[in-house]
């Protein structure tokens, strides 16, 4: 199982993995060893920090509201 950042919130992890394993399994190269499952090299990647959500055409750290 791959833990999810403290960072970021379990929905926004769900999301990011999400869509970078779509591009796995479209052809993208992946940016750490390749695992069995494309979804699980997915979020391998997004909880090594190697895919960053982009906010408002710059790429960061996620934004959490301030209340």
């Amino acid at each position: 199982m791959v833990q999810r950042p403290t960072e970021l919130a379990a929905f926004e992890f769900a999301v990011l993995a999400g869509l970078r394993a779509l591009q796995l399994a479209r052809g993208c190269a992946p940016r750490v060893p390749r695992a069995e499952k494309t979804a699980v090299t997915a979020q391998m990647e997004v909880a090594e920090g190697k895919i960053v959500r982009q906010v408002n055409g710059e790429a960061g750290a996620p934004v959490r509201p301030t209340s």
